[in-house]
């Protein structure tokens, strides 16, 4: 398996994994959320470099992207 692949299937575990916890959601909703996301789409293609950021930074973007119905990729 190439590293890209290695390092998006983390992201979205964790991603999982965080919404599971923080949400307390089940991991079904939390799955569904996720891979029905723009953020998942962003982290996937490897020509935003979205892959190479911290899980915990891309959950930001998620959470962001749930309370505001859109994408919103804040300045560093």
């Amino acid at each position: 398996m190439d590293i890209k692949k290695e390092l998006i299937e983390g992201i979205i575990q964790e991603l999982v994994k965080y919404l599971y916890e923080d949400k307390l959601v089940d991991v079904e909703s939390a799955m569904d959320t996720v891979y029905n996301s723009i953020t998942f789409e962003k982290v996937s293609d490897t020509e935003t470099g979205l892959y190479k950021e911290s899980a915990s930074y891309v959950y930001e973007l998620l959470k962001d992207e749930i309370r505001e119905g859109n994408l919103i990729q804040k300045e560093q």
